[in-house]
């Protein structure tokens, strides 16, 4: 990939790098829009979430605990769990950002998403005397988020003309997405515990109401991987004290 000098070129540069990855919040945009509408949002509430949250998972969540009647808070407190990954996100490309101001970085990371996360972080690996590739990051953050509102209002429009779209069962679509994004990760035994122990809690809180299942099932398996990354991590110091 050969990359223009300068804030334009880069800027295009990550535009043009994230267009492959603009169809995949296609079918994730639609289904959000019509369960939004079926669910008893009004189109410019679904809307405003699309355009201020800007996070998949979490509007899908949120849309859920809408239509079951879930209290506010528990709304904020399960898309935080879920949203928990930026926090890693963040902390990655923390060494190539923090020589911008605040406003730079709060802007960035409004926009952070999983895709512009991955081809950022590529950007930033590789070795030139670019200075201005977060404006790569700008670019992927841009096109990203006027293609998933685009994706989103269609969603509205066509769910608002759609009976009964909620009883499809598209949502599941989503879950697809989340595991196959997890399978890469699961190389080592404390994000084993992790996965296996959240899947288990999950199993055994789903009847739980407001979704709450899913905060158990997210402490249980961030303590479990804790968990064993400190267990692991007492055993290498034993064998080192051993030798």
């Amino acid at each position: 990939m050969i990359l223009e000098k300068g804030k334009r070129g880069e800027f295009f540069a990550g535009a043009r790098d994230t267009f492959p990855l603009l169809i995949g919040a296609l079918p994730f945009g639609l289904i959000y829009g019509a369960l939004a509408v079926s669910s008893g949002l009004s189109v410019q509430g679904a809307l405003a979430m699309s355009a201020i949250v800007f996070a998949g998972s979490a509007q899908f969540i949120a849309v859920g605990l809408i239509a079951s009647g879930a209290p506010v808070s528990i709304i904020i407190i399960t898309t935080f769990m879920v949203n928990l990954r930026h926090l890693l996100y963040s902390a990655t490309l923390l060494p190539e950002l923090k020589r911008l101001s605040h406003a730079w970085r709060f802007f960035l990371a409004f926009f952070l998403t999983d895709e512009t996360f991955a081809v950022s972080a590529r950007r930033y690996r590789m070795e030139d005397n670019s200075n201005y590739k977060h404006w790569y990051q700008l670019g992927s953050s841009i096109i990203m988020y006027l293609n998933w509102q685009f994706w989103c209002a269609a969603g509205i429009v066509l769910g608002s003309k759609i009976p009964d779209v909620k009883a499809w069962g598209l949502d599941v679509a989503m879950i697809v997405a989340f595991i196959g994004m997890t399978i890469p990760y699961i190389r080592n035994m404390p994000m084993i515990a992790t996965v296996f122990t959240a899947g288990i809690v999950s199993l055994l809180t789903w009847q739980f109401p407001y979704k709450l299942g899913l905060i158990a099932a997210a402490v249980a398996g961030i303590l479990a991987g804790m968990t064993a990354e400190r267990v692991i991590s007492l055993k290498k110091n034993v064998n080192k004290e051993e030798l």
